[in-house]
């Protein structure tokens, strides 16, 4: 069957200067033409009891047990949209108007795409800049604001602006982590690269570096959580300001989201059903094991949290019982004192 293997997560490239809902639409269509076009399966077969006449005939009928197809299955009951379609959904923070890894997902796999949102994971950017310019959005086709020089600025210079932001927004990434750095646990999650803030945060650069340089351009690699389009524009024109200069961005390249990464995304030659399902092949098992890992984690969490919380509620329990006995002793002492005074 053509929809066989047609439930999961697979990404896709989307091209310059064409919306993401164009793109949804065109592999959308796609897949349910070639889906129409494939021949189905065989229609089931179910028992049904079929009046026939009685073979000794006077008008008499009788029931016989007979198999006939089932209509659900004929094409024209499917109507268009194909057998086992399930439709797909986009990943959140799809807005970005140039280029990108985004990932679909199909059947269950629309579940999958909320677990993998819900497992914050690192995305990896390439965005180019240009120095001496400055601009109302801080892009290159923003509307002119000003002019400034450059050529004081080294690849020194600016990796050692670099080396601040990437410090920086360390500190805040362990800040909303909610992690004890002084414990096992933060070691142990350390190693595994599982420090990351599992619910709402600001953006957060974990890391940057500079990959191209050359006066006026210039181009950076940025692993980044939590990020907009408008804050990476701006941390171009951030960078620009630190130099005693200005700079536009000019590119956004998104060449991973997660587990996903620009040799998983299918390019617009491939959006068919044929590699669709083998992308999804492809990916099922790192999808799978990046779940596992991060989800293990959240419930060690969730452990560690009740534990903490028992251990409290033990805390308390035996302070309050400590308590009722300092009260039920003083009261003893005071009522013996009394009962001798009285004496």
């Amino acid at each position: 069957m053509a929809a066989a293997g047609l439930a999961g997560l697979f990404a896709v490239y989307k091209p310059a200067g064409v919306a993401w809902g164009r793109v949804r639409e065109a592999v959308e269509a796609r897949l349910l033409r070639e889906l129409n076009a494939a021949p189905g399966a065989a229609p089931r077969q179910r028992v049904r009891f079929l009046p026939t006449p009685a073979p000794g005939g006077g008008g008499a009928v009788e029931l016989v047990a007979a198999r006939v197809p089932v209509l659900a299955d004929h094409p024209l009951g499917k109507g268009t949209a194909g057998p086992a379609w399930a439709g797909t959904n986009r990943g959140p923070n799809n807005r970005f108007p140039i280029f990108y890894v985004s990932v679909l997902g199909i059947g269950h796999g629309n579940k999958l795409l909320t677990d993998l949102y819900n497992c914050h994971l690192t995305k990896v950017y390439t965005v180019g800049g240009l120095f001496g310019k400055a601009t109302d959005d801080f892009s290159d086709t923003g509307n002119l604001i000003e002019k400034t020089t450059f050529d004081h600025i080294t690849r020194e210079k600016l990796e050692r602006i670099l080396a601040v932001i990437q410090g920086t927004n360390q500190k805040a990434l362990l800040m909303y982590s909610n992690i004890d750095m002084k414990t096992q646990e933060a070691y142990e999650l350390a190693v595994k690269g599982l420090i990351r803030p599992m619910g709402k945060s600001p953006p957060i650069i974990t890391a940057i570096r500079c990959l191209q340089f050359a006066l006026p351009e210039f181009q950076l690699e940025i692993h980044c959580l939590h990020e907009t389009q408008q804050y990476l524009r701006k941390m171009v024109h951030e960078i620009g300001l630190e130099l005693k200069s200005s700079a536009v961005c000019t590119q956004v390249r998104r060449i991973r989201d997660g587990v996903f990464t620009v040799d998983d995304a299918l390019p617009r030659t491939q959006w068919n059903l044929q590699s669709i399902q083998e992308a999804i092949r492809n990916c099922q098992l790192k999808v799978e094991t990046e779940l596992e890992k991060t989800l293990a984690h959240g419930e060690g969490q969730e452990s560690s949290s009740s534990a903490g919380w028992g251990q409290l509620s033990m805390l308390c329990r035996s302070v309050h019982e400590q308590s009722l006995q300092h009260n039920t002793a003083a009261t003893g002492q005071q009522c013996d004192g009394q009962q001798k005074e009285r004496g």
